[in-house]
């Protein structure tokens, strides 16, 4: 009998070759084979021919198998007998076999006698025991099986064996013998970089060099295709070899001729940018580095920044600038640490070919890392070098490469900040801002020309937008424009505005300037909780996001995440614990969040409970009697009135965005506890309309839920908000229906803050009268309920409303009644507003001097919060009292401290009116004498 396993499974009997049955007899007869004599327990035939869900009959089917086998091995035994060929031991069965029957062992035999003769002998007996190999392990049997460990394990041993055989040709001789076993390994196992370097070799020693260097560019794109990543290092060297031509004999010959001494001055710069445009202050600060005496030392730069912000373009512009200062040449090498396929290159790599190209030989380079640096270090001595280091990964990656004697100098690209070449070498960073509008605008202009682009400014603004700065973003579109002259740009920018969350309007046939590509470079490098945390992001919907709020995202801690993020330059952390990434980096994380396994429900409520809990929290030190529903989860515990205040004052875009997004996702119960919790803030710093929005959100929210007590909140909320616009048609059937439902809730304290809100409402349309009554209706409420906080702001409401109605003598005392009240309650909102009515009332009774101190006072606990928007008003007040008191110098400086406070964007109206202040200021004061002549009350508090 004969066996064969390496290749298809095959038996014969003399020369006769038999049928072995169905497939899965043939597969046990396999498992048989690749055991090669030793037993095979039923345990293990079982799992290699069913894997995890055999049939509950499956010991009974191998029963059978074997029985079929030795039948067919020995056609004339009897039932039940065991025959001398498949024999049962050790709890199964195992097939007796020998080198002479089986190919497997043969193999091996010849393997052994190979590895015990002499060098020329072992290759031909290497060549001869790889001759028996016919094909992949064990052909012919279901894939699912062939693919079991003890299969894969054959086809390594061969592989292990083809790496023998061919080491020794190399070394030795005798390839030609070997080339065809090699080869048919290769063929078999494409994607092993050993077997393919030896290949290589084996092909350029057998003088076949061009089929070599056609192998070497076939596997490289075999492995692009079927894993994406580049040749590595072993596979790279062995296409050096041949294209440097690096045999023994050739080195050989270069030394007698003396070549390898020949003076090397590489010129490896890339070519500049011929359309380079902007950048002036980045480069002036590149260029000051090499001022003066810098050159006694080395200099090394590093220049980070995001994808896409054109790091390299500055660097190469950069280098090409300063070249002519160094006389002994650039070397330059992209280190792939940010590549579209992942493979960053090896310091010893880019060691090796910069030696190269200083001009030591491939056979002197030493074989140990540090001592080719030592080497490297030692040629550059006393030479002035430029050394482009190109998209480096880390620090650890650069450290090999840099020189250590003066006169160099190290120019490094990477999106990783690199905090440790800054600490332990004293590089000297650069991080690259997007580009300014004005360097956009030429971008183009270089790109398309200055008539293209000054025929459409419209258009040329929009792209520029667009763009978001984004050099690469740029490039990209201008091109498309540069491609087709006819288009107008306008078109070229409708294509941006239909695709505005997207990258598609970016994309490009070439990787490197696909502007999505290259960010998923800076993506594949992330560590997966980085990673995650970059695709959560794009579910936060503010311009930017605390690091608390990245936490409650990824339901976990996050600081590392994001400092890995920010030095991958991924996010930007613009203000101490606040992150930002650009629009196109979200649009991209936008894209990877739909196409995870994230639970993206689930991120969306932490990230709501988060903003819920945090606005609660601020909002209890904020308005302390401010009456606040059971959120049934912990609330924050903030310091005091000025971190809450600090908080509103950060969050507010962003919350704004929050509550947007609740309504969206459907999350009803945050819709309507967000919008409780931001009416005082929004009201009281004069976010009159986002506040009406908000609260119209929550109002919804809360009616969709049913939750009434929610509903007499957010519609008393609304109606403030917009009588605040003038939108009275909302606010009095608002206010009605507050009242009306705290009523019917039997919930005095709402009901108290109800009456409070419609005494304000008539109050703003004159009708005084009601509003003293709805007013003191509120005030008996709030001492009903225990609450003094409460007492105090209506006392300050009956006071406004009696100054109205030229009352200033009640109102004052109102106002001193608010402030007894207030005492010992730490509300510094409820005193400054209190002081700064008892100013206004006591200016309008001609009593200046002292309106002035309140006012001070007020400034004091304003300022103490940091509260700017009522500071605005204090001060316009403090320059009126200044003003009637005769002191223009100190008017003139309130109110022009009051106009450097306001944001002229958001509030021009008080801007204006306090610009006429100062412009009238030498004026009679004709208001304020009419007023002391027709004074009425002469006494005060």
């Amino acid at each position: 009998m004969r066996f064969a396993v390496l290749g298809p499974v095959r038996l014969w009997r003399g020369d006769v070759e038999l049928n072995s049955g169905a497939p899965q007899q043939r597969a046990l007869l396999a498992l048989l084979l690749a055991y090669a004599g030793r037993p095979v327990s039923l345990d293990e035939m079982v799992d290699v021919l069913w894997g995890q869900d055999p049939p509950s009959s499956s010991v009974n089917v191998v029963h059978r198998y074997v029985g079929n086998l030795r039948r067919l091995l020995e056609p004339g035994l009897p039932p039940r007998a065991e025959g001398g060929w498949l024999l049962r031991g050790a709890g199964g069965y195992r097939l007796k076999a020998d080198a002479g029957t089986l190919d497997l062992l043969r193999f091996r035999h010849l393997v052994e006698q190979a590895r015990s003769a002499a060098p020329a002998q072992a290759v031909e007996q290497y060549a001869e025991a790889l001759a028996v190999w016919q094909g992949e392990a064990a052909a012919g049997i279901p894939a699912e099986v062939r693919s079991r460990p003890v299969f894969a394990a054959l086809e390594l041993e061969r592989i292990a064996v083809a790496l023998e055989a061919a080491d020794v040709a190399l070394e030795h001789g005798g390839m030609a013998g070997l080339l065809p076993a090699l080869r048919a390994a290769a063929t078999r196992h494409p994607l092993d970089e050993r077997l393919q370097a030896r290949l290589v070799l084996a092909l350029a020693t057998t003088g076949r060099q061009a089929e070599a260097l056609d192998t070497w560019q076939a596997v490289r794109d075999e492995l692009a295709e079927e894993l994406g990543i580049e040749p590595g290092q072993e596979l790279r060297a062995a296409q050096q070899r041949v294209l440097t031509e690096t045999a023994t004999d050739k080195a050989d010959e270069a030394d007698e001729t003396g070549e390898a001494d020949t003076v090397v001055r590489p010129a490896q710069l890339p070519a500049d940018l011929a359309v380079f445009a902007g950048r002036r202050a980045d480069l002036a600060k590149a260029l000051a580095l090499l001022d003066g005496d810098a050159l006694r030392t080395v200099v090394i730069s590093a220049i980070g920044g995001m994808a896409g912000v054109g790091k390299t373009t500055l660097a190469v512009h950069w280098a090409h600038r300063v070249a002519h200062r160094f006389p002994d040449g650039q070397l330059y090498v992209n280190l792939r640490g940010f590549d579209r396929l992942g493979s960053a290159m090896d310091p010893a790599e880019a060691l090796r070919s910069f030696l190269e190209a200083l001009g030591v030989p491939p056979h002197r380079i030493p074989v140990a890392v540090d001592v080719q640096v030592g080497l490297y270090r030692s040629l550059l001595a006393k030479r002035r070098v430029l050394i482009l280091l190109d998209n480096a990964r880390d620090a650890e990656q650069v450290r090999p490469l840099l020189p250590s004697s003066p006169g160099c100098l190290v120019l490094i690209t990477s999106r990783d900040r690199l905090p440790g070449l800054l600490a332990t070498e004293g590089a000297l960073p650069m991080t690259l801002d997007l580009f300014p509008a004005e360097d956009a605008r030429e971008s183009l202009a270089r790109r398309l020309g200055e008539e293209r682009v000054a025929r459409e400014p419209r258009a040329v603004d929009e792209i520029v937008e667009r763009c978001g700065g984004l050099p690469l973003a740029l490039a990209v579109v201008a091109a498309r424009a540069a491609a087709h002259p006819a288009f107008p740009l306008s078109a070229i920018a409708a294509e941006l505005r239909e695709t505005p969350a997207t990258l598609d309007a970016f994309a490009d046939g070439d990787p490197a300037v696909d502007v999505r590509a290259v960010f998923s470079w800076s993506y594949r490098s992330l560590s997966a909780a980085a990673a995650r945390l970059f695709r959560l992001l794009a579910l936060h919907p503010g311009p930017d996001v605390s690091a608390g709020a990245a936490a409650a995202l990824a339901g976990e801690p996050v600081r590392r995440a994001l400092n890995e993020l920010t030095r991958a330059s991924l996010l930007t952390e613009h203000a101490p614990g606040r992150y930002v990434a650009h629009d196109l980096l979200r649009a991209y994380a936008t894209e990877l969040v739909k196409d995870s396994e994230d639970d993206r429900d689930a991120a969306v409520e932490r990230l709501l409970d988060h903003y819920t809990q945090q606005a609660h929290g601020a909002c209890r030190k904020f308005a302390p009697f401010w009456v606040r529903p059971e959120l049934g989860r912990p609330v924050p515990e903030f310091e005091d009135d000025r971190e809450a205040l600090a908080w509103f004052t950060a969050e507010h875009p962003v919350l704004m965005s929050v509550v947007e997004l609740a309504a969206q996702g459907g999350f009803d119960t945050h819709g309507w506890q967000l919008a409780w919790a931001l009416e005082r803030f929004l009201d009281q710093q004069g976010h009159w309309r986002d506040c009406a929005t908000v609260q119209r959100l929550g109002l919804a929210a809360a009616q969709r839920l049913g939750h009434r007590a929610a509903q007499a909140h957010l519609h008393r909320a609304l109606a403030r908000a917009s009588a605040r616009l003038g939108d009275y048609h909302v606010a009095w059937p608002g206010i009605r229906r507050s009242l009306e439902l705290h009523e019917e809730l039997g919930d005095p304290s709402g009901l108290a803050t109800a009456h409070r809100s419609h005494a304000w409402l008539l109050d703003q349309v004159g009708r005084y009268e009601e509003s003293i009554q709805q007013a003191e209706r509120a005030l008996a409420l709030y001492a009903a309920t225990g609450n003094p906080a409460g007492e105090a702001s209506m006392l300050h409401a009956l006071a406004w409303t009696h100054i109205r109605l030229d009352q200033d003598c009640r109102a004052a005392t109102y106002l001193q009644d608010a402030l007894i009240k207030l005492n010992g309650l730490s509300n510094r909102y409820g005193d400054a507003g209190v002081l700064d009515g008892l100013g206004y009332a006591l200016h309008r009774m001609g009593e200046y001097d002292r309106a002035i101190v309140y006012y001070r006072h007020a400034l004091t606990l304003y300022r103490d919060v940091g509260d700017r928007y009522n500071e605005i008003g204090t001060l316009r007040h403090l320059g009126d009292s200044h003003r009637a008191a005769g002191d223009h110098d100190a008017a003139r400086s309130s109110w022009q401290r009051a106009l450097d406070l306001v944001d002229e964007v958001v509030d021009p109206a008080t801007a204006d009116e306090i610009r006429d202040k100062l412009l009238h200021l030498d004026l009679p004061d004709l208001v304020g004498a009419e007023r002391r002549v027709r004074r009425s009350c002469r006494g005060g508090p």
